[in-house]
C-alpha cells in the first residue's frame, strides 16, 4: 500500500501507466495525453529542479519543477492563491450569493462529446439568465456583476456539468444614477431562474443542433435523428431544472476566498485519497443528497484514470468567465461607478468579522513550498533556503513528455 506522503493522483497516473495506456491509449484526446503526462511529472526529477540550502545551518533541499497544468493537483492551489490576490482589489462591500445551474444528466453524455459546444451553452443560460432577472425591475431593475466557473464533474469523478456564479447583490441603476440592493438574505426566487435557465439552455441546443454543430456517437448515435433529439429535448422541457441560490456569509474578504474554494478546483484532489494498492484507488466523497455524509470509493486505477481524464478541458477553453459590471472589456470603469454609487446610498450593516476559513475545503490549500515568496528552513526554523543550484532533467529532452504546450490558461479575471 502507498504511504500517506505518497497519495498523490500523480502516482497513481505513474504506476499504472502501462494498463491504463494498453486499454484507452488510442482513444485519449491530445489534451487528455498532455494532462496524463504533465500530472505523471509533476514536482519529479523528469521536470529538473533546484536545490536549495539553509542561509543559518546549511541543510539543503532539493525541489522539483511544476507542469503548471490546470488539472494539476499539485498545482492549482497556487494558481488560485494568485488569482486571489488579484481579485481582492475588485471586491464591493455588499452582500454577494452563491448561484449553480446544473445540466439535467440526461445531457451528460452529449456535454461530453461536446464539450466546447455544450459547456459554451451553459456558460450562455446560466449567464443570460441571472443578467434578464437581475435587469427585471419585477426583480431587482439593476444591472449586476458575476463571476462563473465550470465544473463537469461530482464528488464519484462522474459527469456533473455545472456552473458556481457568485453574483452581487445589487448594481447600478439602468441610468446608472444609483445603486440598487437586493435584499440581504434573497436574489430571486429559484423556480423563476430554473424555468428562465431551461427556456434559454433547450433554445441554445435546439439552435446548435439545426446549426450541425453537435456530433453523436456510441451510445448517443441515434440522437442524431431529428425526432430522437426533439423528443430528448421535449422531456426536459417538462421537468425542473436544478438551480441551488444562497448566500455566503461573512466579510466580503470572505465572500472572495468562498469563491476561490471553486476557481481552480480539479476532479479530485490529492488530499482526498486514502489509498493506492494492489490496482485500487480509494478515496472518500461527499454525498450531497445525503446531507453531505462522507463516505468512501474504491475503483479499479485503471477506472480511476479514465474518469479523471473524463474532465479534461478542450484546449484554449475558457472556464472562468466573468459578466456584467465585472466584464473584462469595462470592469475598471464599472467597479468606478458602483463605488461612487454605494458612497452615496445609505449606510449598508458591515457583516461580522470572521477568521478567514482555509482556502480549500479538498485540500488546495496545501501548497508546494516553492510557490511562496521564502521558504522556512524546516530544521533550523530560523533560516530561509536560499536557491544555490539549478537541477537539470533527469531524462533527455527528447524523451520527456512535452508539458511546455500544456501550461495552464490563465484567467483573463
Amino acid at each position: 500500500m502507498t504511504t500517506p506522503s505518497l497519495l498523490e493522483v500523480g502516482e497513481v497516473f505513474r504506476r499504472y501507466r502501462h494498463e491504463f495506456l494498453e486499454a484507452y491509449g488510442d482513444i485519449l484526446s491530445f489534451e487528455q495525453r498532455q494532462v496524463y503526462d504533465a500530472v505523471a511529472t509533476c514536482r519529479t526529477p523528469v521536470l529538473g529542479g533546484h536545490l536549495y540550502q539553509c542561509d543559518a545551518c546549511d541543510h539543503q533541499l532539493v525541489l522539483h519543477n511544476s507542469c503548471l497544468n490546470r488539472h494539476c493537483p499539485l498545482c492549482q492551489a497556487s494558481e488560485a492563491t494568485r488569482w486571489l490576490d488579484c481579485r481582492l482589489a475588485e471586491l464591493l462591500p455588499v452582500d454577494y450569493f452563491h448561484i449553480v445551474f446544473t445540466i439535467p444528466s440526461s445531457l451528460d453524455r452529449l456535454a461530453l462529446q461536446n464539450k466546447r459546444v455544450v459547456y459554451d451553452i451553459l456558460f450562455q443560460a446560466s449567464s443570460q439568465t441571472l443578467l434578464q432577472i437581475a435587469a427585471d425591475p419585477k426583480h431587482l431593475g439593476a444591472k449586476i456583476g458575476f463571476i462563473a466557473i465550470l465544473h463537469t464533474w461530482g464528488q464519484a469523478l462522474l459527469e456533473h456539468a455545472h456552473v458556481h456564479c457568485v453574483v452581487s447583490g445589487g448594481g447600478p441603476s439602468p441610468d446608472s444614477s444609483r445603486w440598487v440592493a437586493c435584499r440581504p438574505d434573497f436574489f430571486a426566487p429559484v423556480q423563476v431562474l430554473s424555468r428562465l435557465f431551461r427556456g434559454k439552455l433547450l433554445s441554445l441546443l435546439e439552435q446548435a443542433f439545426n446549426d450541425g454543430k453537435l456530433s453523436f456517437h456510441g451510445s448517443i448515435e441515434p440522437l442524431a435523428n431529428v425526432k430522437r433529439f426533439r423528443q430528448l429535448i421535449n422531456s426536459i422541457r417538462k421537468k425542473e431544472l436544478v438551480v441551488h441560490a444562497q448566500e455566503p456569509h461573512g466579510s466580503p474578504k470572505n465572500v472572495l476566498k468562498y469563491l476561490a474554494r471553486y476557481t481552480h478546483r480539479v476532479a479530485l484532489s490529492n488530499s482526498r485519497l486514502i489509498s493506492i494498492d494492489e490496482g485500487r484507488v480509494t478515496f472518500r466523497w461527499k454525498d450531497y443528497t445525503h446531507a453531505s455524509r462522507v463516505r468512501t470509493t474504491t475503483l479499479d486505477a485503471v477506472e480511476f484514470i479514465r474518469r479523471f481524464l473524463l474532465h479534461v478541458f478542450p484546449k484554449g477553453f475558457v472556464r472562468i468567465r466573468s459578466y456584467g459590471f465585472m466584464a473584462n472589456r469595462a470592469r475598471q470603469a464599472s467597479l468606478e461607478l458602483c463605488r461612487r454609487l454605494l458612497q452615496e446610498s445609505p449606510a449598508r450593516k458591515e457583516s461580522p468579522a470572521e477568521e478567514d476559513p482555509d482556502l480549500d475545503e479538498d485540500g488546495t490549500a496545501a501548497d508546494h513550498e516553492a510557490t511562496k515568496k521564502t521558504i522556512p528552513c524546516p530544521v533550523c526554523g530560523k533560516g530561509r533556503m536560499v536557491r544555490v543550484m539549478e537541477i537539470p532533467p533527469t531524462s533527455p529532452e527528447s524523451t520527456r513528455p512535452d508539458v511546455s504546450v500544456a501550461r495552464p490558461w490563465r484567467s483573463p479575471t
